[in-house]
């Protein structure tokens, strides 16, 4: 039976004068010429340690685009020579994967394995990374699959227990200089840049080697007089944007790194965060909502105007718009990473709910219950209650809990900012209810 990329015949052979992209051409044809990536590929890492006991298992690649995801599947079914299917589930469905599926049992039968690569795995939904599950319990296909979202959010666990999840990362300055100089050496002649504009060109790869590579070869059909510096290229290219999903794992990723950074009190970082997002695109609405998150998860009441300063520069930002705005923002940023920190009663409203969960449908206690029916005061609703402004010190100490249900101590300040002043108030008070109860 034909492949489902077979055509039945051989495919005419594509002249040497035929235009082929420089990233395509400069295809690693081993593994060992693949740029970067040694936490996967080295002698001790996982590929090389299965390729060296000739154990390749199913595997998914998690990372950025342009890193090497394709052509390490392709260089892995040569090594153990496997026939090599691709797909993309962006432009593949159930049809297209019974073919793929019956074409690998053909193969089996005349004994030649298949590893099937699979594009944006992620965006198959539900049943069809099901289908994938016998197929290779059985043996009929090798998987491989790349994303660049993360497996344990996108992937179903059926799939992910068999299979193992290797992070792919960006390329850094050295992999891309590296590549720069494999691409000058296929072209036959250096990049017509000076060494800061050749350090720029990296820069605006950011870590994306197919992006890289695109880039030098807009660069060398330029035809100039003399090197360009760092102001001439960036006149001539616009860097690459940031890789960033706001529904997305980057956006996630960002967003934990920025408040980390405010519970941190590292206003440096937070800044570092909050420019990335805003850099990538990120609604500043969104920031502003969740800095105000900060204020009462992180600071509470160790700083109470720390709420105010947030929804101030909120409306600020509302009156001002961008970018004027967004500094304001910027401003409670810094303000929020400088504050005492405190989430006392944050897990005082935690373990108060929990307990209100517990405890059930428990009736107040009849002495602080209002009696605004004759037969609800017969029924002792208000009896025995202290108004506490009769009380000398204003404090009555009296119980409020439920009679069936033990004083609970949630709030229990911290010794940093205004909750110093707080705890003070709780030991007070807490020394008159032992007091009045003694009494």
């Amino acid at each position: 039976m034909a492949d489902l990329f077979d055509t039945g015949a051989a495919e005419p052979a594509v002249a040497d004068s035929a235009p082929r992209p420089l990233a395509d051409r400069l295809r690693p044809r081993r593994l060992d010429e693949v740029i970067g990536q040694r936490q996967v590929l080295g002698p001790d890492a996982p590929l090389g340690v299965m390729l060296e006991a000739g154990t390749l298992g199913s595997i998914v690649f998690w990372g950025p685009p342009g890193v090497g995801k394709t052509t390490i599947a392709r260089l892995l079914a040569d090594a153990t020579d496997l026939h090599f299917v691709q797909i993309s589930a962006i432009f593949s469905g159930v049809p297209e994967l019974r073919k793929v599926f019956e074409a690998a049992k053909q193969r089996r039968r005349t004994g030649q394995g298949t590893l099937l690569f699979v594009d944006e795995i992620h965006r198959f939904n539900k049943a069809q990374q099901d289908s994938f599950l016998p197929h290779m319990e059985d043996g009929t296909i090798l998987l491989v699959g790349a994303t660049t979202e993360n497996p344990s959010f996108e992937l179903n666990a059926a799939l992910l227990s068999r299979a193992q999840v290797l992070v792919l990362e960006r390329l850094g300055e050295d992999d891309l200089e590296a590549l720069v100089k494999r691409a000058e050496g296929e072209l036959g002649r250096d990049l017509p840049l000076d060494a800061s504009a050749r350090v720029a060109l990296l820069d605006m790869a950011d870590g994306d080697g197919r992006a890289l590579l695109n880039l030098v070869e807009q660069v060398t059909s330029w035809r100039l007089a003399k090197p360009l510096d760092t102001d001439g290229l960036k006149t001539r290219l616009m860097k690459r944007a940031a890789v960033y999903d706001k529904s997305g794992d980057g956006h996630y990723n960002l967003i934990s790194a920025l408040h980390k950074s405010v519970r941190g009190s590292d206003p440096d970082a937070a800044l570092y965060w909050y420019a990335r997002m805003l850099e990538a695109g990120e609604d500043p609405r969104y920031l502003a909502r969740r800095i105000t998150r900060m204020a009462v998860e992180d600071i509470g009441l160790a700083d109470p105007q720390a709420q105010a300063v947030c929804l101030q520069s909120w409306e600020t930002y509302e009156r001002l718009g961008s970018p004027e705005g967004e500094l304001a923002i910027a401003q409670a940023l810094v303000y929020l990473a400088l504050a005492p920190k405190s989430n006392a009663a944050y897990v005082a409203y935690k373990a108060a709910r929990a307990s209100a969960k517990k405890t059930g449908s428990l009736m107040p206690p009849k002495h602080i219950l209002n009696a605004p029916t004759g037969l609800m005061k017969d029924q002792g609703y208000g009896a025995g209650y202290a108004y506490d402004h009769d009380a000398e010190d204003g404090f009555s100490g009296q119980d409020y809990f439920p009679d069936k249900m033990d004083r609970a101590s949630f709030y229990e300040p911290v010794e940093r900012g205004f909750e110093r002043d707080l705890r003070k108030r709780v030991d007070y008070f807490a020394r008159l209810r032992s007091q009045r109860k003694g009494g």
